[in-house]
C-alpha cells in the first residue's frame, strides 16, 4: 500500500496525531517515515520510545499537522483562499479583532459570519462523510479509484482513473514490467500521470539528489530524461533547489 492510499485510509483521528500505527511500525502519514516498536530513538541527549520520537519528528519536520495539511492543494482542502487565510489567523489564536485587521475585513459582524460559514462547513463535511461510509456498505457498483498523491499540484479530470485503469497502462507503457524501460512517453494527461507516478518510486524519499544522478534514474526508464524530469517536476512528485543542485521527492 502506497503513502497516499495509507494517508486517504486513514481516520480523522489517525489525520490529527499525523501518523498511524501498522503492525511492529508507527508511519508519519505526512511523508512515510517510520519508527519501529522497542526501538529507542535519540534527540540530542534525550532518548525516546517510538511512538513520542514519532511525535517529535513531526514537530520538526513538519512544524504541525494542521501546518502541513493547510499548503495542500485546494482542490484537496476545497478551501477558498480566504478561507485558508482565515484558517490560519485563527490557528495562530489570533483573536476577531486582530483577524479583522489584519485582513482588512470591515466589522467584527463580518468575522462572526465567517466563522458560522467555516461552521456550516464543518456540519456539512460530517454528514458527508456519514453518506459516503453508508454508501460503501451498499454500493457494489462503485470504481476503485487510485488516490491523488497529495503533493498534486493540478488536481482534475486526469486523477478519473481506477486501479484496473492503472494497471492496464501500466502494461500497456511498461512492457516488462514497471522496473523496466518505458516504451514511449504517454501522449495523454491521464496515461502520463499513471506513468510518472510509477517512475516517481525509483527515488528515496529519504535522499537529496544531485542532476546527474536523477539523470542517471530517468535515462535508466527513458531516453528523453530530460523530459521526464520537467514532467515529474511539473506534476508535483518532485522538487529542487532554484539552481538544479539538488533533487528529492516531494513529501
Amino acid at each position: 500500500m502506497g503513502l497516499s492510499e495509507v494517508f486517504w485510509n486513514a481516520s480523522i483521528e489517525e489525520l490529527k496525531q499525523g501518523y498511524i500505527e501498522k503492525d511492529r511500525h508507527y508511519i508519519c502519514l505526512l511523508c512515510g517515515k517510520t519508527t519501529e516498536k522497542g526501538i529507542v530513538y535519540q534527540a540530542e541527549d534525550v532518548f525516546y520510545e517510538a511512538e513520542r520520537y514519532m511525535s517529535l519528528h513531526i514537530e520538526a519536520e513538519h512544524e504541525s499537522v494542521f501546518d502541513y495539511l493547510i499548503e495542500l492543494d485546494k482542490k484537496l482542502t476545497g478551501l477558498t483562499d480566504h478561507q485558508n487565510r482565515l484558517l490560519r489567523l485563527f490557528y495562530e489564536g489570533k483573536s476577531d479583532a486582530e483577524v479583522q485587521k489584519e485582513m482588512g475585513i470591515g466589522s467584527a459582524s463580518t468575522i462572526r459570519n465567517h466563522r458560522f460559514v467555516l461552521k456550516e462547513k464543518e456540519r456539512q463535511a460530517k454528514l458527508f462523510l456519514t453518506l459516503m461510509e453508508l454508501l460503501k456498505e451498499r454500493d457494489n457498483h462503485k470504481p476503485d479509484f487510485i488516490d491523488i498523491h497529495k503533493t498534486a499540484r493540478m488536481v482534475d479530470d486526469r486523477y478519473n482513473v481506477t486501479k484496473k485503469e492503472n494497471e492496464e497502462i501500466l502494461t500497456k507503457f511498461f512492457p516488462e514490467g514497471t522496473n523496466g524501460k518505458l516504451r514511449s512517453f504517454p501522449p495523454k494527461e491521464k496515461q502520463r500521470l499513471v506513468v510518472l507516478r510509477t517512475i516517481a518510486d525509483r527515488f528515496n524519499s529519504e535522499k537529496i539528489y544531485g542532476e546527474k544522478e536523477v539523470n542517471l534514474i530517468l535515462n535508466d526508464v527513458y531516453g528523453d530524461y530530460v523530459l521526464l524530469r520537467r514532467y515529474l517536476i511539473e506534476y508535483g512528485f518532485l522538487d529542487r533547489k532554484a539552481d538544479g543542485s539538488g533533487y528529492w521527492l516531494k513529501k
